[in-house]
């Protein structure tokens, strides 16, 4: 059910938001890129979710909760790719320039017009089944860890592990359909330390302090 109420700032950003908030922190433009002209950033997040067209569609196809699946699955994949390719030509089409809220948000819309509620509904359910029989063995696992600093980090991995797992992703769909996903395998499967962005250190020292507490 979504809301019906007035959306208002969260309390905790900086003011004013307008200047100080961005929800993508990926440099997609400068303001010396031409605005009639998508940059490289902007054209390889484009293409990524042109990739992820047919992934997509194969989930829609197998929606057995919307008639004519098959049918309104291509329409999607064909609105979808006509509105990417239009901001190929222009970025500032369709609400642009783009960033990836803005596809995601895109993606979306075309779905629902075509009558799709939410075509991941199966697998979430499947997939949080799963997690709520695994839930005690992590915490059992995570709590017989007795160094502090390695368990904070092992929490961390498994919260990388739990955010891993994106249908959206064309790879990650591939993989899931070939040969299913698992928690544990995507704990295992995570690159080592140091991380391309890696303050891991820094949050431990953080949460060693328990300022988080009231």
């Amino acid at each position: 059910m979504e809301s019906s109420g007035e959306l208002v700032p969260f309390p905790l950003l900086m003011t004013p938001i307008e200047s100080n908030y961005r929800a993508c922190t990926i440099p997609y433009r400068f303001p010396s890129d031409n605005p009639k002209k998508p940059t490289p950033t902007e054209l390889s997040w484009i293409n990524l979710f042109m990739n992820s067209i047919p992934s997509f569609r194969k989930r829609a196809e197998s929606d057995d909760t919307v008639p004519d699946a098959p049918m309104r699955a291509e329409k999607f994949d064909q609105r979808y790719a006509a509105i990417l390719e239009d901001i190929k030509k222009d970025p500032e089409s369709h609400g642009g320039p783009p960033d990836c809220i803005l596809l995601c948000r895109l993606r979306e819309q075309v779905l629902r017009e075509v009558g799709f509620r939410d075509i991941f509904k199966k697998v979430k359910d499947e997939e949080n089944a799963k997690a709520i029989s695994l839930f005690k063995e992590v915490v059992c696992l995570n709590d017989a860890i007795e160094d502090e600093a390695k368990r904070a980090e092992n929490l961390v991995r498994g919260i990388f592990a739990g955010n891993i797992f994106d249908l959206g992703s064309a790879k990650l769909a591939e993989l899931f359909s070939e040969d299913g996903m698992s928690f544990l395998a995507s704990c295992q499967n995570l690159v080592p330390r140091p991380w391309v962005i890696d303050d891991l250190d820094i949050f431990i020292t953080k949460w060693s302090k328990k300022t988080w507490k009231k």
